[in-house]
């Protein structure tokens, strides 16, 4: 800028029309033009001072923001390692009660086997047919729905884990 009012003023100082009142005017509309237009000092103390405030606020975001994450993370974790374990003692009982209705129905396939052998007419052999069959139905309902009670159970409490987790965190969200 300090150029330009330098140009300026030897351009006004050689022009022909030195004399000229409009080359005046225009030469004092430069000359303000150009002391509005400087800008102010560099001061690199200022400068150094305003980026180590915005670089400590940074990384103190940085260590608010670490922490809030890992503090998600241990809690996820926790919720997986008691929806695991949960699983696993669900699973445990649901193989324990499958285990129970097969054992039942050997021992009865067994027996009825058995009663066939001292079977001593035709008549005999398929009314004993047709009581195994009709147990056998009925027994086979009642395991179906006590293993459909045990899985419902089972899946609730798989589930139950994660579910308060869940409602812990839309709780906390309605606060914030």
């Amino acid at each position: 800028m300090h150029k330009r009012r330098a140009y300026m003023e030897v351009k006004n100082e050689t022009s022909p029309h030195v004399g000229d009142r409009k080359d005046r005017t225009m030469s004092k509309t430069a000359t303000k033009t150009a002391e509005i237009a400087e800008f102010p000092a560099f001061d690199a103390s200022q400068a150094t001072d305003q980026f180590r405030a915005f670089a400590e606020k940074g990384v103190e975001q940085s260590k608010e923001a670490y922490a809030r994450i890992k503090t998600g993370a241990e809690e996820a974790q926790k919720v997986l390692e008691a929806t695991f374990e949960q699983a696993k003692s669900a699973g445990n009982e649901l193989s324990l009660k499958s285990l129970a209705a097969l054992r039942a129905n050997t021992e009865a396939g067994f027996a009825h086997v058995e009663a066939l052998l001292g079977v001593k007419s035709v008549a005999e052999f398929f009314e004993l047919q047709g009581a195994f069959l009709r147990q056998r139905f009925e027994t086979m309902v009642e395991q179906a729905k006590d293993f459909q009670a045990a899985s419902s159970k089972a899946a609730e409490e798989v589930v139950k884990p994660a579910k308060t987790a869940f409602e812990k965190s839309l709780k906390e969200l309605k606060v914030a």
